[in-house]
């Protein structure tokens, strides 16, 4: 892993629009955000969170950090789940794209405007919040990308990571990790980015 990356790949979500800064990912502070990710408990402190998207991000060879403001895009899946401990979904991250999925149901309950959780799948005390590998359709093989995923650090992690490279604490602004191995170009390589919701207001 390289804190100096591939040129192409940081200048594509450089110019995503609502992104703020943009840089690559040190060796060093990706150790530390690692033990710190180990430490993180959902409020309460009673039901663990497992980040699998931020454990597969140190698999691979460049993790880029982005610090974005409300204009950009949202994620194309939902980044949180509450699941069983045999692997049942017993709650789920709602978006303003898939409300529809859920508004008219009578069979979830609203934990918050971005969560339902889904009472009649029942867990065995074993539960936690599982915040899953996300899509990137940005990067890809037309621009030497493969492997892709994105996911968001804890906010511990988030401040760490913004300490280390003296950015401030801005409670505006959310960070998201890419992260992807090289490969060769693809120029016949489509994606289909009509799933990614661009917002239309600030």
């Amino acid at each position: 892993m390289s804190v100096d990356g591939p040129e192409e790949p940081l200048e594509i979500v450089k110019n995503l629009r609502g992104v703020v800064h943009a840089f690559y990912l040190s060796e060093d502070i990706l150790s530390k955000m690692k033990e710190e990710e180990a430490k993180v408990r959902a409020a309460g402190g009673n039901i663990d969170v497992d980040n699998q998207g931020f454990s597969q991000a140190l698999t691979r060879q460049h993790v880029i950090a982005i610090i974005k403001d409300p204009r950009f895009r949202p994620p194309p899946e939902p980044t949180v789940t509450l699941m069983s401990e045999d692997g049942k979904t017993m709650g789920v991250e709602v978006f303003p794209f898939t409300l529809e999925q859920y508004a008219k149901r009578d069979d979830v309950v609203w934990l918050s405007d971005a969560f339902v959780m889904f009472p009649e799948v029942h867990g065995d005390g074993g539960e936690k919040f599982v915040m899953p590998p996300v899509s990137f359709p940005e990067l890809n093989p037309s621009n030497g990308c493969k492997n892709v995923i994105s996911c968001s650090p804890a906010p511990t992690c988030d401040l760490l990571m913004r300490q280390h490279y003296k950015y401030p604490d801005d409670p505006k602004l959310a960070s998201v990790l890419i992260a992807f191995d090289d490969c060769p170009k693809d120029p016949n390589f489509k994606t289909d980015l009509s799933s990614v919701t661009i917002p239309t207001k600030i």
